[in-house]
């Protein structure tokens, strides 16, 4: 198996930067990204491997926050609701006040169909 200089691995990481830049940065499409890479000297199998597997990193990252959103949306979503039943139902039974916790219901609510959208 034949060992890939320093010099190589500097080139290849370069391509990978410029095409990293090309995909997320500029939003190009990723035929175009392709066709860029050709040009630039790499052949077609190779720049699809390295558009592909760029393209599924960034997915990957994408789904990962979506998760992580519609996970904390719906615990501030829920937490909300149930502050808010909870001092609603001391109250009721023993007369005072009550919290509506409409910032922490909202806020969860917003980021967890953001999520949810995303994912």
């Amino acid at each position: 198996m034949e060992q890939i200089s320093a010099e190589e691995k500097q080139v290849i990481e370069q391509i990978y930067v410029y095409a990293s830049d090309l995909i997320i940065r500029q939003n190009r499409p990723d035929y175009e990204v392709v066709h860029l890479l050709k040009d630039k000297g790499l052949n077609e199998s190779n720049a699809q491997m390295i558009v592909d597997k760029i393209v599924n990193q960034v997915n990957d990252a994408r789904r990962s926050k979506a998760k992580k959103d519609i996970l904390y949306g719906a615990l501030w979503c829920v937490g909300g609701i149930m502050i808010t039943v909870g001092t609603y139902s001391a109250a009721s039974n023993g007369g005072g006040s009550y919290v509506i916790t409409w910032g922490a219901i909202l806020f969860g609510g917003i980021q967890l169909f953001k999520g949810i959208i995303n994912y």
